[in-house]
């Protein structure tokens, strides 16, 4: 009853601020005993509630179920059925840290197909590995046949090692609960974290779980929350090692977000041709706004402008329902562009799309030159007195094609299939 109150009041004196801030989330836990263990999602929920956000769950967690299991169980419906904005991922507590061999063959397929059936069925929602941790003293019965799973130092190792690899392959986040335990363990060993089997986690080491959780979920700084299922002493203490393990190393954990990066290149002043050189990172998806009404979703585009001006040019990257804006501008002098430029064409080039050769609609005498440009904007072919080029030594794409004749300046793209 003393948490209701102290929840009322924070959200009566937070008044508005809270009502604009407040997230819901809608996760699904797929995982064993490690999870339901002292109903840990429900802790996190109360922590939720406790900072003015609210978490809508659901759970598949029988006992000593595997990534393989989960592949065919229930697991897989509730996945596909959609609507979530994040997946909890959880091995069997012990199969992780089993020789590379087995894992690579028992493991890392199944959290593989995991994270794809997620991405496929929720292009937005967001995968993430549950970390788990060492037994308190290792795993004693399987260090008879690998000796390194001995000790919990020699467990736990193998653990954060393992669901990093599953998290930093798969395009999925990691919650460290697992490092999270270790510092605890290292640096404040009269909590205890552990049930009386040594493997399960008692109610402090479930809080740890949730306190990490909840900061992976919705990014806030732990040492704000007030609900604890423990005494004050040990949770806030717990607090302060969540915010030193993942609050203030949060971008290490969360998968990669997009960032947009490009740089026009001026390939030709007088016809107003750019190239668009397209560096972003950890982004599959791309929209391009050239700054005069037009625009474009090409990896690497180009763009002929018909007048010169200001121009301010914007790419959106994208991946997973994250975007990252890069904005620019370019200044084209108006009294730089060929009067027979790009707002209009007096020939044309036929076929396009091509698979190789291609013509101008002119005689070869009534053409100077005509140049070929990639989709970075280096020039791949120059030809002279010719209305004919063979674009078939190219690699398949876009290409800009550049022509002087006695008409005037004439830029085109073609598409070489």
């Amino acid at each position: 009853m003393r948490n209701f109150f102290r929840t009322l009041l924070i959200v009566l004196a937070a008044g508005y601020y809270l009502s604009v801030t407040a997230e819901e989330k809608h996760v699904l836990f797929v995982g064993n005993s490690y999870v339901y263990t002292n109903d840990m999602p429900q802790i996190i929920s109360d922590i939720a509630l406790n900072m003015g956000d609210k978490l809508v769950y659901q759970c598949n967690c029988p006992g000593g179920c595997t990534f393989a299991q989960h592949c065919v169980n229930q697991s897989m419906s509730m996945i596909c059925q959609g609507g979530w904005d994040a997946v909890i991922l959880q091995e069997q507590s012990q199969y992780p840290s089993f020789p590379i061999e087995q894992v690579t063959a028992e493991v890392f397929p199944y959290a593989a197909r995991l994270v794809d059936s997620i991405y496929s069925n929720n292009p937005c929602a967001e995968p993430m590995f549950y970390m788990t941790w060492g037994r308190k003293y290792g795993d004693l019965n399987n260090a008879q046949s690998y000796p390194p799973l001995g000790t919990y130092e020699g467990m736990d190792s193998l653990l954060c090692a393992r669901y990093t690899y599953m998290a930093q392959t798969n395009d999925a986040s990691l919650c460290p609960v697992g490092k999270v335990w270790h510092y605890l363990r290292d640096n404040n060993p009269n909590i205890e974290l552990y049930s009386s089997d040594n493997s399960h986690p008692s109610a402090a080491g479930s809080y740890a779980a949730a306190c990490s959780f909840y900061v992976m979920l919705f990014q806030r700084d732990p040492t704000d929350i007030t609900y604890a299922n423990i005494d004050e002493g040990r949770a806030n203490v717990i607090r302060q090692a969540v915010k030193t393990i993942v609050f203030d190393s949060i971008e290490t954990y969360r998968r990669p977000e997009p960032q947009a990066v490009f740089s026009p290149s001026l390939i030709n002043e007088e016809d107003g041709v750019y190239a668009f050189m397209n560096n972003s990172v950890n982004a599959d998806e791309f929209s391009w706004d050239f700054g005069d009404g037009t625009s474009s979703t090409e990896n690497q585009p180009m763009h002929v402008y018909a007048s010169g001006g200001s121009f301010n040019v914007s790419q959106i990257a994208s991946r997973h329902c994250m975007t990252d804006t890069m904005a620019l501008t370019i200044v084209i002098p108006t009294d730089t562009l060929s009067v027979n430029g790009s707002a209009f064409n007096p020939v044309s080039i036929y076929p396009n799309p091509t698979n190789g050769m291609i013509n101008l609609s002119l005689n070869a005498e009534e053409v100077r030159y005509i140049k070929v440009y990639d989709a970075i904007g280096r020039q791949v072919i120059e030809e002279h007195g010719t209305n004919i080029v063979n674009l078939g030594t190219l690699p398949k794409g876009v290409y800009c094609v550049q022509a002087s004749t006695i008409k005037g300046l004439f830029t085109s793209k073609v598409a070489l299939n």
